[in-house]
């Protein structure tokens, strides 16, 4: 038995703002479903203009690396149908994968529900350095901002 609690995020390319906010409740929607599909689970899905977090428990069998490969290359392919965006959309190449323990899972989801007030004052540039930061994990900034 395993439990593998994940805090997960990705920007769009560039960090342009493409995930427009009427899209945004049938994006998250449509990326659990991704999810749930994978044998995995999305307690939350959420973000703003130019990224999404979510909170996954991931199903044993399956790496991050393939979840995010798979939740990627679908959610690109249904934003490109959507009214208003551009067959060109395209995700960052990276992403940040966070381990989290059962215990931070109510604040995790609160932290994703709160995205929109979040950057009101913080860019997310700044929030996934405090991210990486709070993990102990190095950046190199060279890499990081596609």
């Amino acid at each position: 038995m395993s439990l593998n609690l994940l805090h997960l995020v990705f920007s769009t390319k560039h960090r342009e703002n493409r995930l427009f906010r009427d899209m945004r409740p049938d994006l998250f929607s449509v990326m659990s479903n991704i999810v749930s599909r994978t044998k995995s689970h999305a307690y939350r899905a959420g973000g703003v203009d130019d990224h999404v977090h979510l909170a996954i428990r991931l199903h044993p069998t399956l790496a991050g690396s393939q979840l995010v490969n798979i939740l990627k290359t679908q959610s690109s392919q249904w934003i490109k149908k959507q009214p208003g965006s551009s067959p060109d959309f395209a995700w960052q190449k990276g992403y940040g994968l966070f381990s989290v323990s059962k215990t931070h899972l109510p604040k995790l989801i609160d932290y994703i529900d709160r995205q929109e007030t979040r950057h009101q004052a913080l860019s997310f540039q700044d929030e996934f350095r405090e991210m990486c930061r709070k993990n102990d994990i190095e950046i190199d900034e060279r890499y990081v901002w596609d």
